[in-house]
């Protein structure tokens, strides 16, 4: 039987799938309106230059080793073993901020506020699940990164348009003047500023289904250019919805995009909130689905080549899927969420996803080294043979 592959839609809608972080978006609002000018500069000196750096090495490095495969062939295996721990473990505490987040949103659809015990429950059942789905190959598992990729789109795009309306019919929450659009460099704000980076990151997850391509030469560079593109105007376009719909002060960095649609239809609940809601809690699992399906393939990599422990190597007889490192996600999510209510922290999901994100930036600090080391000119050729798509 033939195995699938994937078409270029598919590999756009996994870069939408993958890169685009909808629960993301309201802490960089957190920022103020100073978060503009961080959007279109970071898009212009991150954004640009990471995305062709990884259709360049997607591209000529094909397989599943992905970003501990470039650093080790940079920096060395000592390097690459680092950076495969780092990348690792920023997984499952994303997973279990996410999981956290998960019972603050089920009572705006049913109403009813969840207990300790029951919303442990619910953590629990989001990450097994996801568990369960990554013992599967990416191809079978493409309807789920395409429809989180569309329904990402569709959020974005909902919180967008209702917050020009509100500009236009209601006036917006937040003054706009020259002074308050200029970046601020004070220590709160910069330290969302990480957000944005996080938000820009994953193009490196895609470059690891090249094995399950049908001409990833071509597809790579076509669906992180086109993808890259909608994410830009899409982040900003939501960016502005959630700055016309909230002060800046009263942002809630777990649940803003909600709290936005609420502050924009002028409703707490209703059937229109409540379906937001639900798509909104689809999307986490989809983020999930697309990121394990990388993340594995680059421990199980690391482990077979002798950078991480041996369980992380141990592959389905099956279907030959990273089973070892999925478990092992499962495992340190479901430790977090059990002992988070232990933790003296009001904000769950900002606690655990601000140290995902500083493990993960760890982890492509190398790999940003790369993207330094090249220039505009090399940058400028690279842009032109990827249009080629040679």
């Amino acid at each position: 039987m033939e195995k699938k592959k994937f078409r270029l839609m598919d590999a756009i809608l996994a870069v939408i799938c993958v890169v685009f972080v909808a629960e993301a978006a309201a802490p960089v609002a957190a920022i103020g309106n100073s978060q503009y000018f961080w959007w279109i500069f970071l898009i212009l000196a991150f954004l640009l230059p990471y995305g062709l750096i990884s259709s360049e090495l997607g591209t000529a490095y094909t397989g599943e080793g992905g970003l501990y495969d470039w650093v080790s062939k940079a920096y060395g295996k000592r390097w690459g073993s680092r950076v495969s721990w780092y990348y690792w473990i920023n997984f499952p505490l994303w997973m279990a901020s996410l999981a956290v987040m998960f019972p603050e949103i089920i009572p705006i659809i049913t109403g009813h506020k969840m207990g300790t015990a029951s919303s442990i429950i619910v953590e629990l059942l989001f990450i097994w699940i996801i568990i369960f789905i990554s013992f599967y190959p990416v191809c079978d598992n493409a309807w789920i990164l395409n429809g989180s990729a569309v329904i990402k789109l569709v959020l974005g795009l909902t919180v967008g348009i209702l917050g020009v309306y509100v500009a236009v019919t209601r006036g917006v929450a937040n003054e706009y003047t020259v002074s308050s659009l200029m970046p601020s460099f004070d220590l709160d704000s910069l330290s969302y500023i990480s957000v944005i980076l996080f938000n820009f990151l994953g193009f490196e997850v895609v470059c690891t289904f090249a094995d399950s391509m049908e001409k990833p030469q071509k597809q790579i560079p076509k669906a992180i250019i086109t993808g890259g593109i909608v994410i830009a105007v899409i982040y900003i376009f939501t960016a502005f919805g959630i700055g016309a719909a909230i002060p800046t002060a009263e942002i809630s960095t777990s649940s803003g995009l909600i709290d936005s649609l609420q502050l924009l239809t002028g409703k707490d609940s209703g059937l229109f909130i409540s379906v937001m809601a639900i798509l909104f809690l689809i999307t986490l699992f989809g983020n999930m689905v697309s990121w394990s399906l990388g993340v594995n393939n680059v421990a199980a990599y690391a482990s077979s080549n002798g950078d991480m422990p041996k369980v992380f190597s141990k592959r389905s007889k099956k279907n030959d899927m990273p089973t070892g490192s999925a478990v092992m996600n499962g495992i340190v999510a479901s430790l977090v969420v059990i002992i988070a209510p232990f933790i003296p922290n009001q904000d769950l999901f900002w606690c655990f996803f601000a140290l995902n994100l500083v493990m993960f930036l760890l982890s492509t600090t190398m790999y940003l080294w790369l993207i330094s080391l090249t220039t505009s000119k090399e940058l400028s050729i690279l842009l032109l043979k990827l249009l080629e798509c040679r």
